[in-house]
């Protein structure tokens, strides 16, 4: 392996693909434009110049930052490129957050060990109540 870690190079044809590869919800490519374009921060790991594994940060660039679209092609799972992705996140942060800036994510179930060796807590806890969710629906209606 020829790894290299490219900062702010996430495009919306290797989110898309790495999302599909791991079957992740997928989006409208107009959207993912949009979306990438209001992260804070993303990540691309190559394999030489195959893209292996992607993740973004999305919030306020202070206060809060969402770890979103934590992804690692199934070739290379289990390889510590999902720490490399971390490791960059987190010196992106580091470099922006004030203290006690809160750190979100939403895991798969199969991640949530992954995650705890960060320092997430599961949820609900002592004195956090359960994360939450909601896919937004147009055609809802909210009273």
């Amino acid at each position: 392996m020829n790894l290299e870690i490219r900062d702010n190079a996430l495009t919306p044809d290797i989110y898309i693909s790495l999302r599909k590869k791991v079957d992740f919800k997928e989006y409208a490519y107009d959207d993912v434009v949009v979306a990438l374009h209001n992260s804070i921060y993303t990540v691309v790991i190559y394999d030489d110049d195959k893209p292996i594994a992607i993740s973004r940060i999305v919030g306020d660039d202070r206060i809060v930052f969402f770890i979103k679209d934590v992804v690692v092609d199934p070739d290379y799972q289990k390889m510590k490129i999902g720490k490399l992705l971390m490791k960059s996140m987190f010196q992106y942060i580091a470099k922006k957050a004030c203290q006690g800036a809160y750190i979100g994510l939403m895991s798969t179930p199969c991640c949530v060990e992954f995650y705890e060796k960060y320092g997430f807590v599961k949820r609900p806890s002592e004195g956090l109540g359960p994360g939450m969710l909601k896919y937004f629906d147009k055609n809802e209606v909210i009273a």
